[in-house]
Formats: structure tokens, sequence, C-alpha cells
């Protein structure tokens, strides 16, 4: 039975207690009950289960229940006085130890995702969070409307999703700076393709953006911060996709390499459009549509809510003051990645 494999220093005075309440009807004193909870503690800290301790207990109970006249609800209200003391240490120390692994946990994220620590010593802590950082590894990150922490009802319903379908392959699902991250191995695409998903759902239409597979201890860094970026660019470009991979963007972070370059053909390419009527936003904006609708004029308009004849003029206006023709394809690749450095850089809204 459960309660035999409990050591009997947990159950200590206890029948002492049992057979003076029977006596006396008293209730038990104050160190009585701190001393109960002390137990319940320690109980804990052995790693013995609640329940096999409550059935201990009762079991005690009724092997030192007094013989005679006593009072049986007075013996009652000791058992539970005793037995809720015990549960209520035991209870403390199983809050206090959760607190320390998310305590141990949180440190070791912050540090796998800042990189601050000794790389060796970084993967053996991984190892106990169930990743071997010797392998490859990919991060997507999620944002949503609002910020999340762990606990929080939304990565709770992305966790579950993920149990049940992949069980447990050496994924690590947190939340960091308000947003929802999915550690997994880097062969295994399906998972973090299945996170996008989910976190997509779970957060209201939320975005999600998924960092190259990188190996190394290192690699984990790598990958978050590729998949940040990834956010960044998808919000300063306006992309509309809602799962956006780091190697489908690699073109950007070369295009901006060389700030100074590409700041230097914006303005080559593009300040003329200051000098236009309504300054350049206008005119950028019927780029940027252009462009984005695979140079159909109509699309375009549509997009913008013009007329298409409108849409040519103002096509025709950049073309006089810029002397690049968005329609003629030897001017065209100029002309595009003019204006996506003017988006990367925020011109002109931002001085270059």
């Amino acid at each position: 039975m459960a309660e035999l494999q409990i050591p009997e220093q947990y159950l200590e005075g206890y029948a002492r207690i049992l057979t003076e309440v029977a006596a006396t009807g008293r209730r038990l004193t104050r160190d009585e009950l701190a001393f109960r909870r002390a137990l319940g503690e320690q109980a804990a800290e052995a790693g013995h289960g609640l329940r096999a301790l409550v059935s201990a207990h009762l079991t005690a109970a009724r092997a030192a229940w007094p013989a005679g006249p006593a009072s049986a609800d007075s013996v009652l209200a000791a058992v539970h006085q005793a037995t809720d003391a015990f549960a209520e240490g035991f209870e403390r120390a199983q809050r206090q130890a959760v607190r320390q692994e998310e305590a141990a946990r949180r440190e070791f994220i912050d540090d796998l995702l800042y990189g601050r620590s000794d790389l060796g010593r970084l993967a053996e802590r991984a190892e106990r969070f169930g990743l071997r950082l010797s392998h490859a590894h990919a991060v997507a990150v999620a944002e949503g409307p609002t910020a999340y922490e762990e606990g929080d009802p939304v990565p709770r319903q992305v966790e579950r999703a993920l149990i049940a379908r992949f069980g447990d392959r050496s994924i690590l699902l947190t939340t960091k700076d308000g947003r929802l991250l999915c550690i997994a191995p880097g062969p295994q695409e399906e998972v973090l393709a299945h996170f996008a998903k989910q976190a997509h759902t779970a957060t209201d239409g939320g975005r999600v953006a998924i960092g190259r597979p990188q190996p190394g201890p290192g690699g984990v860094v790598h990958s978050y911060e590729e998949a940040l970026n990834a956010l960044e660019l998808a919000e300063r470009l306006e992309l509309e996709d809602p799962v956006l991979r780091a190697a489908d963007l690699l073109v950007y972070p070369v295009l901006t390499r060389d700030r100074q370059a590409m700041a230097e053909l914006v303005l080559a390419t593009l300040g003329p459009l200051t000098t236009a009527r309504g300054g350049a936003q206008p005119l950028l904006d019927t780029l940027t549509a252009y462009f984005d609708s695979g140079c159909v004029a109509a699309e375009a308009a549509r997009r913008l809510t013009l007329s298409v004849r409108a849409l040519t003029y103002r096509l025709e206006r950049i073309h006089k003051l810029t002397g690049a023709n968005p329609a003629d394809p030897a001017h065209r690749y100029m002309l595009q990645t003019a204006v996506i450095g003017a988006r990367l850089l925020d011109w002109p809204a931002e001085e270059l």
C-alpha cells in the first residue's frame, strides 16, 4: 500500500497528539501546527506524493484512535488540523520549487537568446530543458496585438497544440519581450510551420517570422536575431504575409549593409520627388503600389483607390522629375531598389 512507503518521520508526534486531544478535547497548538507544516515541506522536498502522505495520516489515525468515551468530534478535528497543516507545508514547498524552476528556466532562456553565458556551460544547461545545442536549431517568433507572458492562455493554447501534434521532440516554447518563441531542431521544419499556423490563429492574426537553422550553441541566438529582423523588415516594408521566413528576405540586409551607399541612391534617384506638390510621399506610394502589383497599372490603381488615368499621370510625373521611367525595364531596377531603400530608411520622414 502507498502509506507503507512513507517514512515514519513524517508522522512524528501524530499519535501522541490524537491521544492528548481525546483526553482533553484541546486543539493543536501553534508550535504543533508549525511542526506539521515543516514535516509537509520536508516530505515534498523528498519527492513523496501528497496522496500517499494523506493516506498514511488517515491510516495512522485509525491505528491510534483512542479507546473509550473520547469525543469523536474532537479527534476528527485534530486529524483535520494536523493533515491540513501538513498539506499546507507540502504545497508551500512545491510552490517554492516551481518558482525556483521558473527562475532557472527564465535565466537559461535569457542567456540562450542573448549569448551571455559560456557556450560550454550553456550547452550543459540546455540538456535539462530538452535541447542539444551541438545540433542546429531554428527559432520562430510570433507577435500579436498584445504582449504575452508564460502561463497566459495564448502560449498555453499554442503549447497544447504542439504537444498534441508532435509530443516530445526537443521543442522549447517560451515568451520573450511579449512575443511567443518556439525553438526546435533545425531539420524539423514541420514543427515551426505548425507553430506558425497555431500562433497566427491564437494571436488573432498575428505575424510570425522564422529564422534559418543555425549550428552550434550560438546558433539559437543567431536564428532568433534573424527572426526579429524579419519582423522589423515586415513592419517597415508593410509586408502582408502572415508568416515570414528569414531565408526569403536575405536581399534586404544585403541592400542596407552599406547604409551610406543606399542613402545616396535614394537621394540621387528619388530626391527630385520632394519638389512635387504635396511632397515626395504620394509619388513614393505610387511607385510602391506599382512595383508591388507587378507593374500592372490597373492593379496599382485599385490598391491606391485611383483611376488608371490618375495613376498614369503620376507615373509620367515621376518620369519627368527623376528622368527614370517606371515602365521602362532599363530604369525599373534602379527605381525599385531606391524605393525599397526609402522604405527601409524611412525616407522622406527621416533626413538622410
